[in-house]
């Protein structure tokens, strides 16, 4: 029995692989795989041409590697919630131009904020997870915490002592979603807590904030008028405002979308 041994050629090309491996372009990697597999459809293509073509998947391959980084570090409640999904024809006051208009990006990029307010069930978390996955595909980080899971991990990283840390790592997220504000009532320190999370971030980075309260009755829930104050002041005058009317749309037995009846 004969034995095929490697040429030069295949000996170089391994080492090349290899190479482009430890250098981690993947995307590259496959892509030039492809182009040795299914010679034909490249042979007539240019040197020029055929390294345009590795390079492209290279950068496609790692703009997808981050999204699928960045969704996995926004912890969303609704992964797969779309702007795409969202229904216009029940009666919640939502309507399409402010959303085409909020997806642009441009008040992201000047850090303001957005508050989402209306009744349970009326869609408020799953339209704050639409938004924000929007976001995301575009390549701005983001995380997603209830009020309640805040409060919880602050009073964890204070009792480690890792709170300043903590509270730097959350202003770096372009993106801040604090769901179901008002669900619970605050303690004047925890009121405090969120204020130094909104303080950090303050011309650094975007809050969505949704609610089951009106605006008008926040700063009779914040209890203290000066923390009320600051809060209401970073929240509010930097911000641009939906407001969900309507029954729950739990109870709309036939919605398009499912995901979307329910916070």
């Amino acid at each position: 029995m004969s034995v095929v041994r490697p040429t030069t050629g295949d000996k170089m090309l391994n080492h090349t692989l290899d190479q482009i491996s430890e250098l981690r372009l993947l995307g590259l990697k496959a892509a030039l795989i492809e182009q040795m597999e299914q010679p034909g459809q490249y042979s007539e293509l240019a040197f020029e041409e055929r390294l345009s073509l590795l390079i492209d998947q290279e950068v496609q391959d790692r703009k997808n590697r981050k999204i699928i980084r960045l969704l996995r570090n926004a912890k969303l409640k609704y992964k797969t919630a779309y702007l795409t999904d969202i229904d216009y024809h029940s009666a919640r006051g939502l309507k399409k131009s402010i959303i085409t208009s909020l997806s642009q990006k441009q008040w992201i990029d000047s850090y303001q904020n957005l508050i989402i307010t209306g009744p349970t069930g009326t869609g408020k978390t799953w339209l704050a997870n639409a938004l924000t996955n929007h976001f995301i595909t575009s390549g701005y980080s983001a995380l997603y915490l209830r009020i309640a899971q805040l409060i919880n991990e602050v009073a964890l990283v204070r009792v480690e002592g890792t709170y300043i840390k903590w509270l730097k790592k959350i202003s770096r997220f372009q993106l801040l979603v604090l769901d179901d504000l008002g669900l619970t009532a605050l303690t004047t320190q925890q009121a405090q807590e969120l204020l130094e999370v909104i303080e950090e971030r303050s011309g650094t980075g975007s809050i969505i904030v949704t609610s089951q309260l009106p605006v008008k009755e926040w700063y009779s829930y914040f209890k203290n008028p000066t923390l009320a104050d600051a809060i209401m002041d970073r929240l509010i005058h930097n911000s641009y405002r939906i407001n969900l009317k309507g029954e729950s749309m739990r109870k709309t037995k036939n919605s398009v979308n499912h995901s979307y009846t329910s916070e």
